[in-house]
Order: C-alpha cells, then sequence, then structure tokens
C-alpha cells in the first residue's frame, strides 16, 4: 500500500476543520480516502432516484463521470471510493463531488441538541449529500429544474448532453459555456426546453457572469451576482450556495422539497411558508446547509 500527497480541497466556506482528503493504493489501483463513516450507495442515491443523468451514469455498482476531461469510474472501497484513473486534479474534483468538504462529525456532535435531528443521526449513519463540481453544470440544471418534477429535469438535461455534450465510454462530459453559446434557441428547445428556459440558458452563456469570481464573494453578494441574471431567482442562488460553492449558511427555504421536509419536522402538522422555513433555519445557523440536506433525506426516509 503506498501513500499519496495529501490533496487539499479548499476553494470554498465549508466547515473550517476540514479533513484532508488522502488517497492510497490497493493492486494499483487509487482510493480516495473519506471521512467515515461513509456508505457510498447511500450516498450516491440521487444520481439513480431521479432517472438517466448522462453525465452521472451509475454502472454495474460504480458511477462514472467526465472529469478534466478523462471518464473517471468511482466504486466504493474500503475507507472511501476507488477513483480510475487518478490525478490530483481529478482528486480534488472527486472529492468535492462526494461532499468531502463537509464536516458531518462536527454537525451530528452539534445536532445532539436538536432533538429531531439528532434522531436521524443513526438512519443516515454514512449519508454525505454530494456537491456539484462544475458551477456551469449547477447553474444549467437549476434552470432545468424550475417548475418541473425532478424527473422531467433529469431527462431534460440528460437530452441536452446528448446533443450538445461529448459522449465518453460510459458517460458524457456537460456541454460547455462556450458550445451552448454557439447553440441557437430553437436548437435548446428541440431537447424539451421551454422558449423561455432556451433564452435563460443561450443568454447566460453569452453573458459576462464570472462564474469563478463568484467564489471569493460572500452570499449576500453572490445572490446579488446571480439574481441579475435573466431567468435566475431567490432558489437558484440558494441552491447555487449550497452545491456549488457549499456554504454552510445556505438555506434553500423557498425549495418546494425543503419546505415540506421542515414542515414535516417543525410543523407540527401544518405545512409552513418559505417565511416561516426561513424562520426555522435561523436554529441551526451556520449548520443550516447540512441541516437542509439531512432533512430532505430524513423526508424521504419517511416516504
Amino acid at each position: 500500500m503506498t501513500r499519496v500527497t495529501p490533496v487539499p480541497l479548499g476553494g470554498s466556506d465549508c466547515e473550517e476543520h476540514l479533513p484532508r482528503v488522502h488517497a492510497h493504493t490497493i493492486g494499483g489501483i487509487a482510493v480516495l480516502a473519506l471521512p467515515q463513516p461513509y456508505d457510498f450507495h447511500a450516498s450516491t442515491e440521487r444520481f439513480r432516484s431521479y432517472g438517466t443523468d448522462r453525465a452521472n451514469v451509475w454502472h454495474e455498482g460504480g458511477l462514472h463521470r467526465v472529469v478534466e476531461g478523462r471518464e473517471v469510474r468511482l466504486e466504493p472501497a474500503a475507507l472511501g471510493v476507488r477513483v480510475e484513473p487518478y490525478d490530483d486534479a481529478i482528486a480534488r474534483k472527486v472529492g468535492w463531488l462526494l461532499g468531502a468538504p463537509f464536516d458531518l462529525e462536527g454537525f451530528w456532535a452539534w445536532a445532539g441538541g436538536e432533538p429531531l435531528l439528532a434522531a436521524l443521526r443513526e438512519p443516515l449513519t454514512g449519508y454525505r449529500p454530494p456537491l456539484v463540481a462544475d458551477r456551469w453544470e449547477m447553474l444549467v440544471t437549476l434552470i432545468t429544474a424550475q417548475q418541473v418534477s425532478l424527473h422531467s429535469a433529469f431527462a431534460v438535461r440528460s437530452r441536452l448532453i446528448e446533443r450538445f455534450g461529448e459522449r465518453h465510454q460510459v458517460a458524457w462530459s456537460f456541454p460547455s459555456r462556450e458550445r451552448i453559446a454557439q447553440a441557437t434557441e430553437s436548437e435548446i428547445r428541440e431537447v424539451g426546453f421551454s422558449t423561455r428556459k432556451a433564452e435563460y440558458v443561450t443568454g447566460l452563456a453569452r453573458g459576462d457572469l464570472d462564474l469563478e469570481a463568484l467564489e471569493q464573494l460572500p452570499d449576500a453578494e453572490v445572490v446579488e451576482a446571480i439574481t441579475a441574471q435573466r431567468g435566475l431567482g431567490r432558489w437558484s442562488a440558494d441552491w447555487f450556495l449550497a452545491r456549488a460553492l457549499g456554504r454552510p449558511d445556505a438555506w434553500p427555504a423557498g425549495d418546494l422539497g425543503v419546505r415540506k421536509a421542515v414542515s414535516f419536522f417543525y410543523g407540527a402538522g401544518t405545512d409552513l411558508d418559505e417565511t416561516e422555513v426561513r424562520e426555522v433555519g435561523e436554529r441551526f445557523g451556520s449548520r443550516r446547509n447540512i441541516a437542509s440536506h439531512m432533512l430532505l433525506a430524513g423526508a424521504r426516509l419517511h416516504g
């Protein structure tokens, strides 16, 4: 077994005391170590639950994704995941994708003072919420998901990937911003986008929003920058903060799924509105992002 240089993930405002990500080799294949306990199957459920996702393909017990121009296969392994092929750049993206920056140990220790959350610790043992490693992909995905079911959004997203992405062996690369900028609105409509959404995604691709610069901005300025774009509102900005930047205070209170989950656990039998859900979020402080994921997962356990 050979130790590989630790790979710092960096670049986000996730919890401050992060475990450094390491890798070791078994039989010549790199294993990216993840904080334990870690349940690969439970943590990658979203890539299987809503239909085909051409950019994140579940295949023969593993997850395939194109990372840094190479198709990568992820499989469960002792203390982490097997990553093939492997290099430091791939490790950073894969670690982010698998939610490595989240301080779950600290979260569950804190959640001991929140009985409703604490009760989820055992059934969610090993669950680590995934993040999104590509900010452009995140914004396009948010546009596809506006006012439709996740199954419908995944179907449209996959058709977009097939039409404008690049096929590898199993997975496809997500279409680049440059490729979508070259497409016409009618071409985007052909894969299932409405006229408005086709205008939103091509306008975003051709616009001047600096996605890399968003990382350096405080949350409020990220929200301001995203909501200044046509077709992107507070719902989109909150999920971008939560899943593309991993910001600890992110709380997508306007999301229907989050509202239902918070209502289930904290609504005392009533459906809470967005304002009330934001008020509930205050009790979680800087643990809001992880709390939203755990409440969503907990609500799914209850059907």
